[in-house]
């Protein structure tokens, strides 16, 4: 808000001297030095005030090339908590609130026009930003003061972001499962895209009844992958399918993993961190070597340390203690082991590629049951009594499938420290990685670090807040990172630093309004689209899901007739299912149609049958 020329000229005469010092304004966000991207909406400043008589605000910007700043004045008016999303209040969780700092803070933020002007003209030089308290028993009257500088980048972000936007709902669940959601919150989970350049992200997937989690994208971002589970608790599934507008996912954009010899599934995760190659021929993956090795039906022994919490501001601790990394050819359909990641001494995990496809880089530490017998299981994240695994980086050719030797990374190995969740910049000059005390990924003590790409002196980046920092992702132009934090909140957000040619970042910068204040975002991603060019996610194999999901809660409900519906419905889609045929032959018994029954279990019997004679 603009103030008037009678009240600009009022300000510049009062005297700023003061018989006693100023007190000081810590400017909380941004902090001082911070660099924001071309396209973001205006931010909300937030600060805390050292004097008690302050009760309005000079916010005075001036600009490096000396021409004349803005000057407004403020109410300051506390920060606000955001928009609650009320199916994801329970008895699990609590809302969220402000912390005492968040609590004593004063906002402002700038109108579209005067940010506009700041971003252009903190281009070439800084803007400094000075936030002057006045006084309320002398109006007019300087009783604090605090500035810092900012800068506007000429690097665009260039990219929307593609993120999983997730309820914090913890329930009891079975030892050593990795789902820290019942299965009636999983349908709340939903799939985001966001434009920075506009206020609000696009649901583009949701309602989807089945574990669906890790994602990736093709350097151009032509493919998109996921981890998939199927019925009957299969998690060896995976989805690939070309990004378009409007995406539609169909029965031939479902891989089953199969190796040479069989396929692979079970009720452990089979796949873990897939990740799909710069031209989005392949797929990285790490994978149970028993899932492997099995040719018959008994499950394979869980490769994962996995401990669930009651506390939902960190509510699991998982990572792989055994696993070897393949690769997926989409010509072949088949998964392969990658030679020199295979080494089942080790567990190799969360590989990704080098932009040019050569090279992947994945951690690797020594394999270990994940069942230690007779210990107390953590009660919380970073309990000494997990299980102790320390992973360092590594690097291994590619090299067409045939593998390499694979080598350590200096600087992400040896160094004491877990080392984890690599990405290699699109220049290939550098590896951003996650490092913290143990295991991986969403630790309360997980710090962004960075290293060249070939090994060398590892620095911690300046964009690190104070919890948890992770999930990171290069923008395609390398200057700009996206990571998730629960700095500010249990509910995670998320953030971006720049990156500059020597791998120099800024602090970080916060992207408001990502989700319902309490969800979290977790897992972003930039993709290499147009803004507008990914709309929605849907398709006749998430419409199957959906309609099951609908069919079982009916039918445990008995209402048999919207049941009926459903199951029909799912026919359509899906004339061979078996369990649809069996379950609709069922409620057709109980509802007096044994007619009509009779069809339908007669189908489920033949069909159970041709399956038994194909499995033998």
């Amino acid at each position: 808000m603009g103030v008037s020329r009678i009240a600009a000229l009022l300000l510049v005469a009062v005297t700023l001297g003061c018989a006693a010092p100023l007190a000081r304004i810590a400017i909380d966000y941004p902090a001082d030095g911070a660099i924001f991207p071309p396209e973001i909406t205006p931010p909300v400043f937030e600060w805390r005030d050292g004097s008690k008589t302050a009760v309005t605000w000079r916010i005075a910007i001036s600009f490096a090339d000396g021409a004349p700043g803005i000057m407004t004045l403020t109410k300051g008016p506390r920060p606000k908590i955001g928009e609650i999303d009320p199916d994801c209040a329970a008895d699990t969780n609590e809302p969220p609130r402000l912390t005492a700092r968040q609590a004593a803070a004063h906002t402002w933020t700038p109108n579209a026009a005067a940010w506009e002007t700041i971003k252009r003209r903190s281009k070439a030089g800084a803007a400094t930003i000075t936030i002057t308290g006045l006084s309320g028993a002398k109006p007019g009257t300087a009783v604090s003061r605090g500035r810092i500088r900012i800068l506007t980048s000429t690097d665009p972000v260039g990219a929307p972001i593609f993120y999983r936007d997730v309820p914090l709902m913890p329930s009891e669940l079975k030892k050593g499962v990795i789902k820290p959601l019942s299965a009636a919150a999983v349908p709340l989970i939903m799939w985001r895209i966001r434009n920075i350049g506009e206020r609000r992200g696009r649901v583009v997937m949701e309602n989807v009844p089945v574990c669906a989690n890790c994602h990736s994208f093709s350097a151009d971002g032509k493919t998109m992958g996921m981890d998939f589970d199927g019925l009957r608790n299969n998690k060896g599934r995976y989805m690939l399918v070309p990004v378009e507008q409007h995406m539609q996912i169909r029965d031939e954009n479902i891989v089953q993993w199969s190796s040479n010899e069989h396929r692979l599934k079970g009720a452990i995760r089979v796949g873990f961190m897939s990740q799909v190659s710069p031209d989005g021929r392949f797929v990285a993956t790490t994978v149970n070597p028993a899932a492997i090795d099995s040719t018959d039906s008994a499950e394979p022994p869980s490769n994962y340390y996995v401990a669930n919490f009651k506390d939902y501001k960190f509510l699991q601790v998982f990572y792989p203690t055994r696993g070897i990394l393949c690769w997926y050819s989409r010509e072949t359909g088949v998964l392969t082991p990658l030679p020199g990641a295979d080494d089942r001494r080790y567990v190799q995990m969360g590989g990704v590629w080098s932009p040019d496809g050569k090279y992947l880089v994945f951690a690797r530490a020594e394999a270990r049951d994940p069942d230690q017998k007779g210990a107390p299981l953590a009660q919380s994240a970073n309990d000494p009594n997990e299980l102790q695994m320390r992973y360092d980086l590594y690097r291994v050719p590619f090299n067409g499938g045939k593998g390499g030797a694979a080598v350590p990374i200096a600087g992400a190995s040896a160094n004491g420290m877990s080392n984890s969740f690599p990405k290699v910049s699109p220049d290939g000059r550098w590896i951003v990685y996650v490092r913290a005390r143990n295991g991986l990924l969403m630790r309360p003590d997980s710090e962004l670090w960075i290293v060249p790409a070939g090994g060398g002196l590892a620095r911690r980046m300046r964009c690190n807040t104070r919890l948890m920092n992770s999930w990171h992702s290069f923008s395609p132009n390398g200057r700009w990172l996206v990571f998730s934090s629960k700095s500010e909140s249990p509910y995670t957000r998320m953030y971006l630093t720049h990156i500059d040619q020597d791998g120099n970042d800024s602090p970080a910068i916060r992207i408001d309004d990502a989700t319902a204040a309490n969800r979290a975002v977790n897992i972003p991603e930039f993709v290499n689209i147009a803004p507008g060019q990914m709309q929605s996610i849907g398709g006749p194999a998430l419409e199957y899901f959906q309609l099951l999901n609908s069919a079982i809660y009916l039918q445990k409900r008995h209402r048999y007739d919207e049941a009926i519906v459903k199951w029909n419905k799912l026919l359509e889609l899906a004339p061979d299912d078996e369990a649809a045929h069996q379950n609709l032959g069922m409620l057709l018994v109980y509802t007096g149609r044994r007619q009509e029954a009779a069809e339908h279990i007669r189908k489920a019997k033949e069909l159970r049958q041709r399956q038994d004679a194909a499995a033998k």
